[in-house]
């Protein structure tokens, strides 16, 4: 492990209000394979509203940039302060010299590319030798209680729901992948991939829709209480003095207990995650 006793502590209370179990898993794996030294320029490519850059510059004393396709996430980022240059920019077609970053993190953003290989290109290029890039995509063998909307539908031979509050795990993706084709395509970019992980059996029953359905639309368009935006918002896991009286805290204590269970032996015998995630690195 990279991060220290410290680490951990800090990334407990910035991560007290999350409630997507397998955002919160991979995370701390994503953070760890980083390796974060002081001093480091560091990409989150896909950054959305900042969560990770903020974290990130917690952790570490780091020169940090964002890049994003979305404006309305960058600005959302911008009003949180995080602690990043923010770019809007084609990730395709990033404005960053050769070899520019140490470490680059690539969460959940490669399955929305048109050109998966095109994508995972231009990070090789702008990642200096020996650079680590930590990456996470939507695994195509994933859980039935994760999201059953879309695994049931499938199943009958309907094609996948992409957009709408139903989307589930293929919200606006091209592809899921499984963890073979994920660790070709890197290798195929000219990676040297290092570990590879299979993450999160074990949720919730409609987790993603629960969270991302109904949850963060609520958050984003201002509909909750200050109370509940408090213990429901990512950048607010500090205020959250965590009373299990607040309903929203008692809801992600009892998915964290749910979510252990992703931590016993017999999950290696598991077939479906809601996650692959990868550690490579440019030779």
């Amino acid at each position: 492990m990279s991060l220290s006793n410290e680490d951990a502590a800090k990334l407990q209370v910035l991560l007290r209000n999350e409630a997507d179990m397998a955002f919160r898993r991979r995370a701390i794996r994503l953070l760890d394979w980083l390796d974060l030294q002081d001093g480091e320029n560091v990409l989150d490519c896909g950054c959305g509203m900042g969560f990770y850059l903020m974290t990130m510059g917690s952790l570490r004393s780091l020169r940090l940039t964002g890049v994003d396709a979305d404006e309305a996430r960058l600005q959302w980022a911008r009003r949180e302060r995080v602690p990043a240059n923010l770019l809007r920019t084609d990730i395709e077609r990033l404005p960053f010299a050769d070899c520019t970053f140490d470490k680059i993190l690539f969460s959940e953003v490669l399955e929305h590319l048109s050109d998966d290989a095109a994508g995972l290109r231009e990070l090789l290029r702008v990642l200096r030798p020996s650079g680590i890039l930590a990456i996470s995509v939507p695994h195509a063998q994933y859980p039935l209680w994760w999201d059953p909307i879309n695994r049931i539908w499938i199943a009958l031979g309907g094609r996948p729901f992409r957009t709408g509050p139903i989307a589930g795990i293929w919200s606006n993706h091209e592809r899921l992948y499984d963890p073979d084709l994920l660790v070709a395509r890197l290798q195929e970019a000219g990676f040297r991939v290092e570990h590879m992980e299979e993450a999160t059996h074990y949720s919730f029953p409609f987790a993603h829709f629960l969270v991302y359905g109904i949850g963060k639309p609520l958050l984003e368009h201002g509909l909750l209480p200050q109370w509940a935006r408090n213990s429901a918002d990512r950048f607010s896991g500090a205020r959250n003095r965590g009373s299990l009286w607040n309903p929203v805290n008692a809801f992600v204590r009892f998915q964290q207990m749910i979510d252990r269970l992703n931590d016993s032996p017999q999950v290696r015998n598991k077939r479906t995650f809601v996650n692959v995630l990868v550690k490579a690195r440019k030779p």
